[in-house]
C-alpha cells in the first residue's frame, strides 16, 4: 500500500544552541527557540489528516510533535528513532580537541568506514541496523497512510540514506536544521523523496 511519510527533527534545545552534543544520552528540552518552531509546524501541517505520530524516545521529540498528540493521534515511540550515540562526546561542549575527533569520525564515515564510532558510541551501520527495525514495524501498520515522524539530526541523515538506498557515506548531503521536513512516498517497496528539506514553516520566524 502507498504511504506517505512526514520526517521531520525535533525543534531547538538550549544544548542545540551552546554546541553541546546531545546524542541519545542527554535528554534536553526544547527552549523558547524550539517551542515556536514546533508551534510553527503544527500551524502549517495541522490539517495534513495524519493516522499515526512516530517519536524517538528522548523528550525533544515528543515536545516538538505536542500539538499533534494533543489532538488525541495515535502516538508511538520508537528506540530505532532515537539519536545516535556519541559516547563519550555527550554532554560536552564543542572543543578544539572534540571538533578535531568529530571531524575525523565524519571524513571516516565519508571514506565509507561505517563501522567506526567514537568510543562507547554508535557507528552509522550499527544505527542503521536498529532503524531497519522501526522501518519495518511502521511499514507494517497497514491502517496508517499519512504519518508523522520526529526524529534527530544525523540519525535522520541516515535514515533518508537509508531509505532512498543512497551509501550512508554520502549523509551529510542530506542538510537538515531544527524542524525541517522532508517528506517521502512510499509506493510498491520504494521511497521516493517529494518534498526536500522544507523550511517554509519557518519564515515568519526567521523573519522576526
Amino acid at each position: 500500500m502507498k504511504k506517505t511519510f512526514y520526517f521531520i527533527r525535533h525543534g531547538q534545545t538550549d544544548l542545540n544552541l551552546k554546541g553541546i552534543v546531545q546524542g541519545r544520552g542527554v535528554n534536553s528540552p526544547l527552549n523558547e527557540t524550539g517551542m515556536a518552531q514546533a508551534q510553527a509546524f503544527f500551524e502549517r501541517y495541522n490539517t495534513v489528516p495524519f493516522d499515526k505520530v512516530y517519536t524517538s524516545t528522548l523528550l525533544r521529540t515528543h515536545q516538538t510533535v505536542k500539538g499533534f498528540i494533543d489532538l488525541n493521534l495515535p502516538w508511538e515511540q520508537l528506540v530505532g528513532l532515537d539519536e545516535i550515540s556519541w559516547g563519550i562526546y555527550e554532554g560536552k561542549e564543542q572543543t578544539p580537541e572534540l571538533l578535531t575527533g568529530f571531524e575525523q569520525l565524519v571524513a571516516a564515515w565519508r571514506n565509507g568506514e561505517l563501522d567506526v564510532s567514537i568510543e562507547n558510541g554508535e557507528s552509522p551501520n550499527a544505527l542503521m541496523n536498529r532503524q531497519q527495525v522501526a522501518l519495518d514495524h511502521m511499514l507494517a501498520q497497514t491502517n496508517e497512510q499519512n504519518i508523522l515522524v520526529c526524529m534527530h539530526g544525523r540519525a535522520l541523515r541516515i535514515m533518508l540514506c537509508l531509505m532512498t538506498g543512497i551509501d550512508a557515506r554520502y549523509m551529510d548531503d542530506f542538510p537538515h536544521t531544527n524542524t525541517a521536513l522532508y517528506k517521502l512516498l512510499y509506493d510498491n517497496g520504494q521511497f521516493e523523496i517529494i518534498d526536500h528539506y522544507n523550511t517554509d514553516h519557518l519564515e515568519a520566524l526567521m523573519n522576526e
